[in-house]
């Protein structure tokens, strides 16, 4: 049976990546079965954590992130960026269009923090920490430091991207990090593998990166 994990009331904070209408069944980029991380969220926010945090994706129109911003170019090719390999999505989460709001069925009382990233229009944004680039930082790692949390439970959207490489960027700036992996859904993209995005992403943030993946049910006050 697998141990149980006592979560810190002070030290301990609940990230929501991305909880958006445009991530869910009939968004514009919707995640399979997105919308079945709402009530395991809102359970956890409801009980063990005191204390949450929400990424929300917000891009203006004409990002470079846009498969329409590429004449020629469909949805989920990849382009090469200054910063490197770029998907191209469907336009989505377009700043204040309803699929970029918090999703309304979200229970928003104890979120402390709403980060706003993707903003930049020729710099995608997949973690909370830092852009695309890897240079530019969105400064959620100060504001967790300078209230005290060290460890962080990660929830939302997508697995395979934006949760894994908040995932991947909260470890290496020295935070404690676990997946609530029934609070989270992937894309699912195929690799030349035979894999799926999130078994990638879901092996490396294991193996190189020392994160384990929990089930709500596994967390306790």
């Amino acid at each position: 049976m697998a141990e149980r994990i006592r979560i810190d009331p002070v030290t301990d904070a609940l990230l929501l990546v991305d909880v958006q209408p445009d991530f869910m069944p009939g968004g514009a980029l919707a995640v399979p079965d997105g919308d079945a991380v709402l009530p395991v969220i809102n359970r956890l926010l409801a009980g063990p954590f005191r204390h949450a945090v929400a990424t929300q994706d917000w891009h203006p129109p004409g990002h470079a992130s846009f498969a329409s911003a590429h004449p020629g170019r469909a949805p989920f090719e990849t382009v090469g960026a200054p910063y490197g390999p770029q998907t191209l999505w469907p336009d989505h989460c377009v700043q204040g269009s309803p699929g970029a709001a918090l999703h309304n069925g979200l229970d928003q009382a104890r979120i402390e923090l709403i980060l706003r990233k993707g903003w930049h229009p020729s710099v995608d944004s997949y973690s909370a920490f830092r852009e695309n680039d890897r240079t530019t930082s969105t400064c959620l790692d100060a504001w967790l430091r300078a209230r005290g949390f060290r460890r962080l439970f990660l929830t939302g959207l997508a697995t395979d991207f934006c949760v894994a490489w908040s995932a991947e960027d909260a470890v290496a700036l020295g935070f404690s990090v676990v997946v609530i992996e029934d609070a989270c859904r992937g894309i699912g993209l195929p690799a030349a593998s035979g894999h799926s995005s999130i078994d990638i992403a879901r092996e490396r943030l294991q193996r190189t990166f020392g994160v384990p993946f929990v089930t709500s049910d596994l967390l306790a006050t």
